[in-house]
């Protein structure tokens, strides 16, 4: 069983920066979501358990950056100049592997679910 907690959510100022933590155990695929209010959850990026993949959705590329460090079992999720529609909540995922490679954008992929955090942008 992997347990996931994030943190690091709040409110921010629109072109203002964040940072999202996930604490995860090693030997996994790690995903960011997140769910604006009235919308389905989406794909934002994702890493593989090497930590030499990354993925992100195309309207965020540029903006967030996904890392990790496995010697500390974190999954940061670095967010710049961020936007009012970047207001969500978000959450962290998780897959069991033993690919070291791998990484996945479909969220039915990931077994582990964050409980979220609230990330809100203001004008």
């Amino acid at each position: 069983q992997v347990q996931l907690v994030e943190s690091g959510g709040g409110l921010v100022q629109a072109g203002g920066s964040l940072r999202l933590s996930c604490a995860a155990s090693a030997r996994t695929v790690v995903g960011w979501f997140r769910q604006a209010p009235g919308k389905e959850r989406e794909f934002v990026a994702a890493i593989s358990w090497g930590g030499t993949l990354t993925d992100y959705a195309d309207t965020l590329k540029g903006r967030f950056t996904v890392s990790r460090d496995n010697a500390k079992n974190t999954v940061p999720l670095q967010m710049n100049s961020l936007k009012l529609e970047d207001t969500a909540v978000y959450y962290c995922a998780a897959k069991s592997t033993n690919c070291v490679s791998c990484i996945y954008r479909h969220e039915d992929e990931y077994e582990f679910w964050g409980q979220g955090t609230q990330v809100t942008v203001s004008s």
